[in-house]
């Protein structure tokens, strides 16, 4: 089968994210980038076009003249992946889902509560698919970790502890021309929310994913420890969820020795569950009054779902890119079952979780501005 016809919105040639996209979505050898509105200016676009040997008439100057001339195309794309600022995802997945094509978008959905509701309501009147890119749920032994839960092995959730820290904004990176902390740490690019938005949006949604477990109500405290920065970059979040479980999540990019350092514990009435996202191809498993087991990535006693995401045998590393490789690869799935009207079952993160974590990213900024105060979801 013919890869899918790809096109990519942001990711020029000094956008990181961008060339993660691009790495995987041709893993599989699943898509092909044939166009791009990759930069804000048109003669960024064209040029990192050029660098990534796109045809010079597929690199726009906007994504909705891309939008309009790749509908027109008879081989026009059939996709696009979407790697810009936060700001930029409503109005450019908007351009795209009313001419039929289908939307990969990186997270979080928007940078705005109420972009995001607009967003939901232009992917449900479109007959696109609309696939949100929390990557991490692409990693196999989360998909392992998911099934155990699913199938009852840890009982009844109690707890549900997630972290997410990094270092890179220790200092005011913001103010010295890094592109990266520039955007992030601006309001009218990022959103409302800082480190919440960028990462703590991660771990919200690892917890969900893994647990299956609705959020019934929150108090956050977000702090910007950075003398003159805008937004957020440490967070404390207290959860109660439905039925019962309480959580905790702490993300923050103020805490020196961690790189991307997310993690994720699971306790039950039956049993618990340890995962890393810096060693990720491990899950610990420890039955109530048991010694922990350490499962592996395609190892022995791996569930079917672990299995279907891994591609090498075990003991040989799969990571970053492979996970994020999972999610395109199932996405590729959708978008060809689509062409035959198909609706197949997917594990798939969709725009209805993306607008869950819009709703995560206000209520902790409204909570934090109460001093704390308990928010009901």
């Amino acid at each position: 089968m013919k890869p899918i016809r790809l096109g990519m919105v942001g990711g020029g040639n000094d956008a990181f994210i961008g060339g993660v996209h691009r790495i995987a979505s041709r893993i599989d050898g699943r898509f092909e980038l044939v166009a791009g509105a990759l930069s804000s200016t048109a003669e960024k676009s064209k040029a990192s076009g050029a660098a990534l040997g796109l045809d010079a008439d597929r690199c726009y100057g906007d994504f909705t003249e891309m939008a309009k001339r790749e509908a027109r195309l008879k081989n026009g794309i059939e996709a696009v992946a979407i790697v810009t600022p936060n700001h930029v995802h409503y109005p450019a997945a908007r351009e795209f889902l009313k001419r039929g094509i289908h939307v990969i978008c990186d997270k979080p959905l928007t940078s705005t509560l109420a972009d995001a509701k607009k967003l939901v309501a232009a992917a449900e009147k479109s007959n696109a698919q609309f696939i949100l890119t929390h990557n991490y749920t692409g990693y196999p032994m989360v998909r392992q970790a998911r099934a155990m839960v699913a199938e009852g092995l840890i009982g009844d959730i109690r707890v549900v502890q997630v972290e997410y820290p990094q270092d890179w904004l220790t200092e005011p990176l913001e103010g010295e021309g890094l592109k990266q902390a520039e955007w992030r740490t601006d309001p009218a690019r990022s959103g409302a929310g800082g480190c919440v938005g960028d990462i703590g949006t991660h771990a919200y949604n690892l917890a969900g994913f893994v647990t299956g477990l609705k959020l019934d109500s929150l108090a956050a405290d977000l702090t910007s420890f950075v003398e003159g920065r805008r937004l957020d970059d440490n967070v404390h979040v207290m959860l109660r969820y439905q039925g019962g479980a309480k959580g905790m999540l702490w993300s923050s990019q103020v805490a020196p020795g961690n790189e991307n350092a997310l993690k994720l514990r699971v306790y039950g009435d039956k049993g618990g569950l340890e995962w890393s996202q810096e060693d990720p191809n491990y899950l610990w498993f420890t039955p109530h009054g048991e010694p922990k087991r350490l499962l592996t990535r395609n190892g022995a006693g791996a569930h079917a779902a672990n299995q279907s995401t891994s591609r090498i045998p075990p003991g040989h590393p799969e990571g970053y890119l492979e996970g994020f490789a999972n999610i395109y690869n199932e996405a590729a799935d959708v978008i060809v079952a689509a062409r035959d009207g198909a609706a197949p079952d997917h594990l798939l993160p969709t725009v209805h979780d993306g607008l869950d974590g819009v709703v995560f990213i206000d209520a902790c900024v409204w909570s934090s501005a109460r001093n704390a105060a308990w928010v009901k979801i």
